[in-house]
């Protein structure tokens, strides 16, 4: 029986039994309690797809891999389809890109049904195309459109790096001064930000803003945000709203659609397992499927009915592929179609649709830790919350430096993220509770718990 095929009866035995009340306490917590979604609401078990993942080696062993929020593991769907566009090249150079099954010049559309449902999004809203900030700045060109004193742009303080880059620079673009026209809401005490506040703030500055760019998932905290009342908010003041899913694509689930954002793109090389630069995607609601805006072109964008007339005048297509630029990176879009097939016979919409909570027995784990050595600072709520675990060394940065190198020395792979945040992200993709069961045992060890 082949790995696949065996994942496969593994999963198939699982649904089977999934429903029976007995099995029910398979998934406890260590406190006694069912968690927040019962066995019966399970999509998938947790680690049901382990074997089809390559984990990285450590002494006699495999590393204990829990950084799929920084980069995914190497599913075993992406080497073949990656050597069979290389065959293909050989074979039939030039030609690919309008022979075969599929053509290049469509391949990207390979996507498109797995990423609309993992954006609840319809097939023209959603495009495989790009990079997470190249296509923040395609659409913030479309998007941001400072008008008098509507000019301003709200993001949270302490957002991605990049992200902060790229609205300062959309406002420079403008002829505006980030200095004024960037309003960052700063977080609560505890270093999360309340989605009412979120709300409020777009609500008190609503005659002032001409965008709101949000996270879906906060990536230093791990907070998941209500996506939908603070879109709702933005379309309720008449204010665009774009979202970076960086953190949140086959994370959690998402309806960009019925949530009515504008836009929004994200990466595929966290959750969605597309490898180190692989192909990004954008959304963008069906409401701009005609837009007439301004927006920066290229021919593969254009209709593909002409593309090839080699015409004048830029005709973009209707819905999110008219934001494509150039032609697509074959090989590195072939390792997203490839990972997107995981998704596929997952029958998932978002990870969050796995049991059991992983990321939940992490937070009790780290709770029952003699002295408590550890802050959880992720919302402890599952509904607002992802994957990722991040945590604090009570003792301090050096403390905390030291217990992330600590964990590493026994093959241990989560991040760190300055000044003080240990990210810790179980993928039920690929990870089970025997791993958090030895992530808890190292520790243990590592604080003399």
């Amino acid at each position: 029986m082949t790995r696949r095929q065996d994942t496969a009866a593994a999963r198939s035995e699982y649904v089977q039994h999934r429903d029976k009340s007995d099995q029910a306490t398979k998934y406890r917590t260590t406190s006694g309690t069912i968690p927040a979604l019962t066995l019966q609401e399970f999509q998938m078990r947790a680690g049901a797809f382990r074997d089809r993942f390559t984990f990285p080696d450590h002494g006699p062993g495999k590393k204990l891999y829990l950084c799929g929020n920084s980069l995914g593991l190497l599913p075993d769907t992406v080497q073949p389809r990656v050597e069979r566009e290389l065959e293909r090249w050989g074979r039939l150079a030039v030609d690919g890109h309008f022979k075969g099954a599929p053509a290049w010049l469509a391949m990207h559309r390979e996507c498109t049904d797995t990423l609309a449902r993992l954006a609840g999004a319809k097939p023209a809203e959603v495009c495989a195309m790009g990079a997470l900030t190249n296509n923040l700045h395609l659409l913030m060109i479309s998007f941001y459109r400072p008008d008098g004193a509507k000019r301003k742009i709200l993001i949270e303080r302490g957002a991605f790096p990049s992200d902060v880059y790229a609205v300062a620079a959309q406002i420079r673009l403008h002829g505006l001064d980030p200095e004024a026209d960037l309003i960052e809401l700063d977080p609560d005490e505890d270093g999360l930000i309340n989605d009412s506040r979120v709300v409020e703030a777009i609500e008190r500055h609503a005659e002032q803003l001409a965008l709101v760019l949000w996270p879906g998932v906060q990536y230093a905290t791990g907070q998941r945000f209500d996506m939908a009342a603070i879109a709702a908010a933005a379309r309720r003041n008449g204010v665009p709203i774009g979202l970076d899913l960086a953190h949140a694509i086959g994370n959690v689930p998402l309806q960009l659609h019925d949530w009515g954002v504008d836009f929004a793109a994200w990466c595929s090389y966290k959750y969605l397992n597309a490898g180190p630069g692989a192909v990004a995607g954008i959304f963008v609601h069906e409401r701009h499927a005609e837009f007439a805006g301004p927006r920066l072109a290229g021919w593969w964008g254009h209709d593909e009915a002409t593309r090839f007339l080699m015409g004048p005048d830029f005709e973009p297509i209707r819905g999110a592929e008219g934001w494509q630029i150039s032609g697509p990176p074959i090989l590195n879009l072939a390792a997203l179609v490839g990972a997107l097939e995981i998704y596929r016979e997952a029958d998932i919409d978002s990870l969050q649709d796995a049991g059991p909570d992983l990321a939940g027995r992490l937070i009790e784990q780290v709770d029952a830790l003699p002295g408590q050595p550890l802050a959880v600072v992720t919302p402890r709520q599952r509904q607002r919350r992802g994957c990722q675990i991040s945590l604090r060394v009570r003792a301090g940065r050096e403390a905390g430096r030291a217990l992330f190198e600590a964990l590493q020395a026994e093959g241990v792979i989560g991040d760190w993220r300055e000044p003080d945040l240990i990210r810790i992200s179980p993928t039920p993709l690929y990870n089970s509770i025997e791993d958090l069961e030895r992530l808890d045992r190292i520790i243990r060890a590592a604080t003399h718990a």
